[in-house]
């Protein structure tokens, strides 16, 4: 009997939200592939960075332990971060693993799959691209910063991010996979410096225009102070289209049951609040809209739930 082709669905995105996501669809019967951000300068990451001129690894590191079957201890290890000792304070011996097997192999991509390899990594993980680069703003005030680590603290509005040095390259596989895909899901995550970083590169645009593929926004569900203050679920669109054009997104999921209050005001305290969705605006931007509850509600702080948006994305596939 002839198995059933599973439906290419590949996941672009980097920082906290993506591995949840990520965790949630592994174990769907689906081909998934996860294009990451390799633009993050903070901590272990950055010193990786400047000492080996490799790309950043902080993220992959993540997604890699989101994709595995590798037993619990063995994924601790790899998450595990140095807390005492001068030259190993702070670093994260993932990010070191990576940045070894990167030497051994003379290459970025073939270092991540022979990690995938090693901690049986359910899909294809590559990095959006393989050159070392770095993320700078610009802001509406005229204003520049480099390196994404810097990009929110200075509280200001941002105009546009862009990638430096030029001309950077995409991996070729990120590109053929967001063409061949059945469902391209952009994930939550700090929008200019997790989410836009995979988007502005050469090509990806184009990709994403041009595949067969639904593309899908998951929107944030609260704004985040020193990148998004203030902004509604078109802002977060519209922030993407004057980055790459219109028609890279087709449809928008929102969260659509309230925040609980006490939740509220801890992100208040952080000068950040549940984002307005303004599904008419929405609408008139000619965006299928997606509604469903799909954060956990047991949580402390308002995370997505790995089951529920998972479940969500599933169901549009199988439309």
């Amino acid at each position: 009997m002839k198995k059933e082709k599973q439906p290419k669905v590949v996941v672009i995105g980097g920082g906290t939200g993506m591995p949840v996501l990520l965790r949630g669809l592994k174990n769907l019967p689906i081909d998934l592939t996860a294009l990451v951000t390799v633009a993050d300068d903070g901590g272990s990451t950055g010193r990786i960075r400047n000492e080996m001129s490799i790309p950043a690894p902080g993220d992959i590191r993540n997604v890699i332990a989101a994709l595995s079957d590798a037993e619990p201890m063995l994924l601790e290890l790899f998450q595990h971060r140095f807390s005492v000792g001068n030259g190993l304070s702070g670093h994260s011996l993932g990010n070191l693993l990576l940045a070894a097997m990167t030497s051994i192999t003379g290459d970025f991509y073939d270092g991540i799959k022979e990690i995938s390899r090693v901690l049986n990594v359910k899909g294809s993980i590559y990095p959006i691209s393989n050159q070392n680069m770095s993320l700078h703003a610009k802001y509406k005030d005229g204003t520049y910063v480099s390196g994404e680590s810097n990009i929110p603290r200075a509280n200001k509005q941002i105009e546009r991010v862009f990638l430096k040095p030029q001309p950077i390259q995409p991996l070729p596989n990120a590109v053929r996979a967001i063409e061949n895909a059945d469902l391209v899901i952009i994930s939550p995550g700090s929008l200019f410096t997790s989410i836009m970083p995979n988007l502005i590169i050469p090509e990806i645009d184009i990709a994403l225009r041009e595949t067969q593929g639904k593309v899908v926004y998951i929107c944030n569900v609260m704004t985040q102070a020193g990148e998004t203050t203030g902004f509604t679920a078109s802002d977060h669109v519209l922030a993407i289209q004057n980055h790459i054009g219109n028609g890279c997104v087709d449809a928008v999921v929102v969260h659509n049951e309230p925040i609980e209050k006490s939740i509220q005001a801890i992100y208040a305290e952080e000068n950040a609040e549940p984002v307005v969705y303004d599904i008419e605006k929405l609408v008139d931007m000619g965006l299928e809209i997606i509604e469903g509850d799909i954060i956990n509600h047991s949580s402390a702080t308002v995370r997505h739930d790995k089951d529920k948006i998972a479940k969500l994305m599933y169901s549009i596939i199988k439309k």
